[in-house]
Formats: C-alpha cells, structure tokens, sequence
C-alpha cells in the first residue's frame, strides 16, 4: 500500500515525532494515574507552552545556524524583574500601570540582551555557544543581585493571570502559544525577513552576496528569541506567584534546544519549523511527566531528554547520509 504522496514527502523526523507522541499518550493513558483527568490536562498545556514558546525563539536562532545558551538567564531575569516593578511604590500606587509596566519594562530588557548576543555573533563574529554563555552565566547572576538571592512572593491577580487565567476553559498561556506560532509561521513562510532567516542558514555567504541584511536578520532572530524567553519567565512567576531567580528557567535551553531539534530544526540551519517546535515541545514534556508520574527521579529524565536530542540529531545526519 502507497502513502499519499504528501504524506510521504513529509520529513521522517515528523511522522518520528508523531508516533512519539502517540506512544507516550498510550502508555500514560494506560499506566500513569489520572493521566486523563482535566486538571493533569491543563498542568500540561501550561508547562507545553513555556517550553513552546521559548523553543520557537530557539528555532529561529538554530534556523540561522547559531544556538542560545542565555534563554533560561533571561527568564531568570525578566522574572526577578516583573515583581520588583508592581510591587514598588509606584506600582502600588498605580497597580494596573505597574502590572503593565511589569510586563513591559522585562520583555525590553530580555530584547537588549537579545541585542547583545545578537552584536557578539553577527557583528563581532564570536561563535554563538560562546557568545550566549556570557549572559548564561552573568544573567541569572544579575537577577539573584537583583533580589538578593530570595524568593519573592506576592498576590497580584491581574499579573497572574498569565500564568493562571483561561480562556474558553483552556490555559491563558496555551493560547498565546498558539497565537505566536502564528504569528512566526506568518513571518517565517510570508516575509522577507523569513525568507533571508532560512537562507542564512542554508548558506550565510550566499545570501550575504545576494544582498540580504544578513547582520539585521541574524540579530532580529536573537532578540525574538530573548523577548520570548523573558515571556516565558514572566509566565513561570505568574504562574507560581513567586519569583526564584536560582530557579526560573534553570535548564530550559536543554528543553528548548530538544524541543527545537526533535520538531525538526538542522543544527546546521536553514529550517524554521516552528509547529514543529510546539511538537518537540510537548513529547519533551510528556516525556518529563511520564517519568516523574511514575516514580522515576528528577536526574533519569534529564538524561532521558539528552537521550532524545542524540536520537534527533541521529536521525538528520541519517537523512543527509
């Protein structure tokens, strides 16, 4: 029997990740406890869209043939600073200014440190992995001096409601997901800009001697990457109504990065699938709840993601072969 033709186009990376994904929901609908209930249902969909939403930002960075490191530093960040800003006099003051100004002032300044990695890599040539571990490292630093190293906890409805409102019965986050995916699916298949962002990876020089602002688009695509981990970091407080600057974020490029490579983004550049990326995040996801629901603990599953980067990263040089 012959598969439709667009079907059988399809990457063998996706039909992977689809079958992954229909054997984790299986056997957790089978062997993990109230696996099916609406409240694990939406525990879910809230950690998918963390994981999402930064692992498009890491797409389009990967589409480019560079890697952020910083992306957890920068929740990190702009997580520290959210509840410093309406917590203060002036958001106390004027609290639906300061929820707005909570929101706003920490996605600006994860877009300047986007800037910043952007400028190391396009403008100064440093190899991206080395050009990002400068904020991996000063980033989450900078936030724990920015809180003195403690836990900030705090009762704000209207800026919890990023993390805790819904929509429709689902997840506020699970929706803004799915808006910025349309969004950069938009940009990606539609724009110029997409267009040059593919052909930077496909071949940086090729598209530098076609005339492209190469330096621009290289640096627009860390800065998305940044504005996105800083939202997702005000997603994390939001939902927790805490802000842990030694916590928020930790680890989430390893689980950007998966999610990135095993929704079908080459390491070495040129593809920008962010549906994909939302796929890659939610079998990483149900990886990690598979294993921690049935008693397996935290350190197994990091080695389980490692696992799958290695299989993903496998089986593009098995297609290129």
């Amino acid at each position: 029997m012959k598969l439709p033709r667009r079907f059988a186009s399809m990457p063998i990376r996706f039909h992977g990740g689809i079958a992954a994904l229909i054997v984790l929901l299986v056997f957790n609908a089978f062997f993990t406890p109230n696996f099916l209930q609406l409240q694990t249902l939406f525990v879910n969909i809230s950690q998918v869209a963390t994981i999402a939403i930064v692992a498009m930002g890491m797409t389009l960075v990967i589409a480019t043939g560079g890697i952020d490191l910083s992306v957890g530093a920068v929740m990190a960040l702009a997580g520290a600073l959210a509840p410093l800003i309406f917590l203060s006099d002036l958001g106390v003051a004027n609290p639906a200014f300061g929820v707005a100004l909570a929101i706003i002032l920490p996605l600006i300044i994860a877009g300047l440190c986007g800037v910043f990695n952007g400028v190391m890599v396009a403008v100064l040539n440093v190899q991206p992995i080395i050009a990002t571990l400068i904020l991996f490292i000063s980033g989450r630093g900078i936030a724990q001096v920015l809180t003195n190293g403690n836990l900030q906890t705090f009762s704000n409805p209207s800026f919890s409601y990023l993390g805790t409102g819904k929509i429709l019965g689902l997840p506020f986050q699970g929706w803004l997901a799915l808006v910025i995916a349309c969004i950069l699916f938009w940009v990606i298949s539609r724009t110029t800009w997409g267009r040059y962002l593919l052909a930077i990876g496909g071949n940086e020089r090729a598209a530098y001697l076609s005339g492209g602002p190469v330096k621009r688009v290289k640096i627009g695509a860390y800065v998305i990457c940044a504005v996105l981990a800083g939202l997702a970091g005000l997603i994390v407080v939001a939902i927790n109504s805490a802000s842990d600057a030694a916590r928020n974020g930790n680890l989430m490029e390893l689980d950007a990065i998966a999610a990135a490579v095993v929704g079908g983004a080459l390491l070495q550049g040129g593809r920008a699938p962010i549906f994909g990326a939302i796929l890659g995040a939610v079998i990483i996801q149900l990886v990690k709840y598979t294993l921690l629901a049935n008693g397996v603990e935290d350190e197994v599953a990091l080695i389980a993601k490692a696992v799958i980067i290695i299989l993903a990263v496998w089986m593009q040089q098995y297609r290129r072969a």
